[in-house]
Formats: structure tokens, C-alpha cells, sequence
């Protein structure tokens, strides 16, 4: 049986990073999830793969945004980007019921606890991190982002919605599955387009 040791998931706090021995992150990704290092979940698989590219990657799972916003901050600034995604699921369909009553659970928190993901968390996280590291590069993606890419209605509002790259303010969105079009991106990086890898 193999002894699991810290340094062996994505780390999520400064103490993590510290035990890599790492004193700068390349990218830092926020989910609506919680974190589980799992090929089921989008953020851990985009997450080991930036890693395979040699990038020190760390991820904030359900960063609050119910007090002074400290996840936002509390890794720092990333060399390249950072990644956000709603989770597994569009948080608008993860918080109501099609009858537009709040859900009981929340099936990607642990114990199923509500109140963890805000409403449009993608936009929300995007808005925040715009605030506090405005020359920084942030990549959307997940389910959330490619069903709200282009003008849409939104059931929730009744009303149609722009683009999300527009209503959040992110540089860029990553469509559909990441995994490819990421090791693009970052082939594109390496030859000196976007941002130097």
C-alpha cells in the first residue's frame, strides 16, 4: 500500500506551496467544487494537466465570498493566469430547483452543505479577482462559461444575457473540454504568444 504524502494533490494554501518548496505559483485555478483529485472534476484535470507541462499550478476550491474575500488573495498573484471555472455543474442549476427554489444540497460540497458557490459564481470570482489583480490574465471555462459563450437567455433573470466574457470581464474562455485546447494554449505560450511560458 502507498503512503500518500501532501505533495502529492494539487496544494490549496500557502503552507502547501511552501512544502513543494515553491515560493512563486505560475497559475491558480478557483472552482465552485470542492476539491477532489479526481478525473470526474474538470478544475483537477486541467489542473495536473498544466502541471505535466512543468507549471506550478495550485487551486482555491469555493473561495468565500461572504467575507473580506481573503481566498481571493491568499496565494498571491500567478506568473501567467488564473483559471475559474462554476464546477461540475452551472451554479445557477446548482443552487435552484427548475421551479426556482433554492436546493437543499449541493451535491459537489462536502455533507451536501448549501451557500458555498454564489449564484453566476463564474462572473462573481471573475469580478473579484478583475478588482484585486486587474494586469492579471483570467482564463474561464467549464460548463458554466461554454453554455453562456455567446448571447443567451437565462432562465433565472427572463431576460437574454450577453456573452459571459462580456458580463464578467475575463480575457478569455476556454470551450468545452479543456484538456486540449489548454495543451494548445500552452504550446501557443511557449512560442511567445499571449503570455511566456
Amino acid at each position: 500500500m502507498r503512503i500518500r504524502r501532501l505533495s502529492d494533490w494539487l496544494p490549496t494554501t500557502n503552507k502547501e506551496v511552501k512544502l513543494r518548496g515553491w515560493d512563486e505559483l505560475d497559475v491558480i485555478l478557483f472552482s465552485g467544487d470542492a476539491y477532489v483529485d479526481h478525473p470526474a472534476f474538470g478544475p483537477a484535470v486541467i489542473g495536473r494537466i498544466l502541471e505535466s507541462y512543468g507549471l506550478r499550478v495550485a487551486i482555491v476550491p469555493q473561495p468565500s465570498v461572504h467575507d473580506n474575500l481573503q481566498d481571493f488573495e491568499k496565494l498571491g498573484r500567478p506568473r501567467l493566469f488564473f483559471g475559474i471555472t462554476a464546477g461540475c455543474m452551472d451554479s445557477m442549476v446548482s443552487n435552484y430547483t427548475a421551479s426556482k427554489k433554492r436546493r437543499d444540497k449541493d451535491a459537489y460540497t462536502p455533507n451536501g452543505d448549501k451557500g458555498f458557490r454564489p449564484d453566476y459564481a463564474t462572473t462573481v470570482y471573475t469580478k473579484i479577482l478583475k478588482e484585486k489583480f486587474p494586469d492579471v490574465p483570467v482564463l474561464i471555462g467549464g460548463i458554466e462559461a461554454s453554455l453562456r459563450r455567446v448571447t443567451h437567455y437565462d432562465y433565472w433573470s427572463n431576460k437574454l444575457m450577453p456573452t459571459i466574457l462580456e458580463t464578467s470581464g475575463a480575457d478569455m474562455l476556454v470551450y468545452g473540454m479543456g484538456e486540449q485546447r489548454f495543451a494548445r494554449l500552452l504550446n501557443f505560450c511557449k512560442k511567445g504568444f499571449l503570455f511566456q511560458v
